[in-house]
């Protein structure tokens, strides 16, 4: 098969699809990868690496797509991106498509088979390609909240460790997942006073266990929620519906609760957010001021630390792109209901139901869909 990796060009991401280990391991199978020259650069890695590897360089994102049959990213694709695909390719990245309905129009308009890292499943009921991002967002939240805080990003200008005589900062995480009990790790581990809030008592009891007396597990309501951003000085929100929009735990209103100055970092920004005045900030840009409140809103906060994070998606990306290469996507998806949890959009139907839902389409059943290709498509 041959595998195209454009380089990324969403603002300020730095991410590849693949590393040259990753390549080196699909082209010793018989694969082609063709990826786009300075594509890994952000990581490190020239050309010359991942010629070394075995891949070829193209010299732009028109002859990756132009060549490729399987096109391996990182984010999802932008306008002029989703405007290349066209019914022969597979996409395999993030996609998010539930608070996006212009991107999953142009996906639907493209023909494309789309697979999306952040629904694929695994066995144990765990999002196995959304776990290493969200390990890396839920410990930048709070590196990312602590610099918010600062007076002069708009901050209360408190330090979140606190100092011998002065009390450390009160981080109150909504959500117990994979970002929560990362962020709270970090914040832990700095000194803050943390708190966790879940609507599921299991996860309160893994993270009491986990984190003894040094963090307060709260279950979660509208009265809990209320009660704790009245002297939270920065909240992470965490909390995820696998393909569907984020719920909106924290209102316009309920800002007015907080102090002048405290920060939200909204790590549930790719799927619309849980905060109702949030809207997708970047790198460049991070931070906004709703209500006196400082708001953080990077839409792909681990492109922030591109070489820890490339390495760790491609850690668990790789097997399932080794699949996609060995068989073909339909025949993979067919053999594998992990990777078919993944397939988004096919041949012009979304199929997956949180994401029809969100947004008002017609759900079609991927295995119904499947049934309908050939194996080799």
């Amino acid at each position: 098969m041959k595998i195209g990796v454009p380089k990324e060009i969403k603002n300020h991401e730095y991410r590849v699809g693949m590393t040259p280990a990753a390549v080196r391991e699909v082209v010793a199978r018989g694969h082609e990868v063709w990826i786009e020259t300075q594509a890994g650069e952000g990581i490190g890695m020239d050309d010359t690496a991942y010629a070394a590897a075995g891949a070829r360089i193209a010299a732009n994102a028109v002859d990756v797509f132009d060549r490729a049959e399987l096109i391996v990213k990182v984010k999802e694709p932008q306008a002029v991106e989703r405007a290349r695909l066209r019914p022969h390719h597979t996409l395999f990245t993030y996609l998010h498509l539930a608070p996006d309905p212009e991107q999953t129009n142009d996906l639907i308009k493209s023909g494309a088979t789309c697979i999306a890292y952040e629904t694929v499943t695994s066995a144990n009921g765990g999002l196995p390609l959304l776990a290493p991002m969200s390990e890396v967002a839920g410990r930048m939240s709070i590196q990312a909240g602590a610099t918010a805080l600062e007076k002069t990003h708009g901050g209360l200008g408190l330090l979140l460790s606190g100092v011998p005589g002065v009390e450390a900062g009160k981080v109150v995480i909504l959500g117990g997942g994979v970002v929560g009990t990362n962020a709270a790790t970090v914040a832990v581990g700095i000194g803050a006073q943390v708190t966790v809030i879940d609507k599921s008592v299991d996860a309160l009891r893994r993270l009491s266990a986990q984190f003894g007396g040094r963090v307060q597990t709260v279950y979660s309501t509208q009265h809990a929620i209320e009660t704790h951003l009245r002297d939270a000085d920065l909240v992470i929100g965490g909390v995820l519906i696998p393909g569907a929009a984020a719920p909106k735990l924290i209102t316009r209103a309920m800002l007015g609760l907080m102090r002048k100055g405290a920060v939200i970092v909204d790590v549930a920004i790719d799927q619309g957010g849980c905060c109702e005045t949030s809207h997708a900030t970047t790198h460049a840009d991070p931070v906004y001021v709703v209500e006196g409140v400082v708001h953080y809103c990077v839409a792909n906060m681990p492109g922030g630390v591109p070489r820890t994070s490339t390495f760790a998606l491609n850690n668990v990306t790789l097997p399932f792109i080794l699949q996609l290469a060995d068989h073909g996507a339909i025949a993979a998806m067919r053999a594998d209901p992990h990777l078919l949890a993944g397939l988004n959009v096919a041949r012009g139907m979304v199929t997956n139901r949180g994401v029809a839902d969100a947004l008002g389409l017609v759900y079609h059943d991927p295995h119904a869909v499947l049934a309908n290709l050939p194996a080799a498509a």
